[in-house]
């Protein structure tokens, strides 16, 4: 094995004690950070994540309220919810948990959450200033990818990113993410022709495409970062979108499935409601 792991369980262990410090000291001068999760049905990945959340919620010392509602509940019901949630004082950071239910518009949903509070940064307000280089949330999974890319102590300025995946979700905001690092990126997606040809160009290579393994070794140039943004359940284990042991000896950094870029997403959920406790609470 030749790449250096990128250890995002450890770099997320470091992260939230810092954040822990950092609530402790908000709490001294009365301010708690609070977030709200809405999970709407019972789908199982959805659950544990939203699980996830308030178990990390609480050992850092934010005050969370989950709201669980039935798939059936009506869209105009769920809006209601928000906008009480959008004049909330306890409440800084508003997550809807994706998917909804068909008959919910999502996107419809996404709008109606006050961008101040909007901790996923799905918000056209908060996509917008990310595109103009302003601050702003930022989704959490781009988010973390970008931090676990900085830990390598590599420059990006000017490295060639390829980011497979055009999701709204991970693959746009981590590209926009990567131009605003001045590295220079192209994105790829399901209809590129001869994806081999553009990925083994990449000085930083991230895959999001939720394909499992569909980046083997010889795909990767040497010494690359490689960063792995995809999780599947194949025969009930997690698989990622690059096969891990032949990436191992040709990248020169690389995040595991899981314990990589997984660790990464609630820690910067939980970044996200402290900064926005700190700017609007």
């Amino acid at each position: 094995m030749k790449a250096l792991i990128i250890d995002g369980k450890q770099i997320s262990k470091e992260i939230r004690d810092k954040l822990k410090s950092e609530v402790a000291d908000l709490k001294t001068k009365g301010k708690v950070p609070g977030l709200a999760v809405i999970l709407v049905g019972e789908d199982p990945a959805s659950t544990i994540y939203v699980n996830g959340k308030q178990k990390a919620c609480q050992e850092i010392g934010l005050y969370s309220r989950v709201y669980k509602l039935d798939d059936s509940i009506a869209e105009k019901e769920l809006l209601s919810l928000i906008s009480d949630l959008n004049f909330d004082s306890e409440i800084h950071g508003i997550l809807v948990q994706l998917p909804l239910p068909k008959h919910i518009d999502e996107n419809r949903i996404i709008q109606a959450v006050n961008p101040n509070k909007d901790v996923d940064g799905l918000h056209a307000m908060n996509i917008g200033k990310l595109t103009n280089g302003q601050d702003c949330f930022v989704s959490c999974t781009p988010k973390g990818i970008i931090e676990l890319i900085k830990q390598t102590k590599q420059d990006m300025v000017g490295k060639h990113a390829i980011v497979v995946g055009r999701s709204n979700l991970i693959g746009k905001p981590v590209a926009q993410l990567l131009l605003n690092q001045n590295a220079t990126v192209t994105i790829c997606h399901s209809k590129t022709i001869d994806l081999a040809a553009y990925t083994k160009s990449a000085d930083i290579l991230v895959a999001a495409t939720g394909v499992p393994e569909l980046i083997s070794g010889d795909m990767i140039k040497p010494d690359a970062i490689v960063i792995d943004g995809g999780t599947t359940k194949v025969n009930g284990k997690l698989k990622g979108d690059v096969h891990f042991e032949s990436a191992c000896e040709v990248a020169g950094y690389i995040t595991p499935v899981p314990g990589g870029v997984g660790p990464m997403t609630i820690t910067m959920l939980l970044e996200n409601t402290i900064e926005a406790c700190k700017q609007y609470g």
